[in-house]
């Protein structure tokens, strides 16, 4: 929360995903006045639903004992340690094809 690279902002929505996945309102209940200096409601309604929905599939696949992901694809991970430059290249450069002209312009910081 006090990393320089994050905006007011983005800290805010960083506390409410935190505040509402551990249910943290009986410990610290200004959370939601804060989160609402910095966004809408319908904001923050959307950011609530990401929450849960991320926080019900967690707690799904832990139950079940459910893999995130294939252990094959893992074990390529850890058995990597070096990228292969010609496929880092070839990714970049589908990149830059691929980038738009132009950008939506972000929510501003208040």
């Amino acid at each position: 929360m006090t990393s320089p690279l994050l905006s007011p902002r983005e800290r805010a929505a960083c506390l409410w995903a935190e505040h509402f996945t551990r249910n943290t309102a009986r410990e610290n209940p200004g959370v939601l006045e804060e989160v609402k200096r910095r966004f809408t409601d319908g904001e923050i309604v959307e950011m609530s639903l990401m929450s849960g929905k991320q926080g019900m599939m967690n707690r799904f696949m832990d139950s079940f004992a459910i893999p995130i992901e294939n252990e094959g694809e893992v074990n390529k991970i850890k058995k990597s340690v070096r990228g292969n430059p010609d496929k880092m290249k070839a990714y970049l450069q589908s990149l830059i094809d691929n980038w738009p002209e132009e950008f939506p312009e972000p929510n501003p910081d208040e």
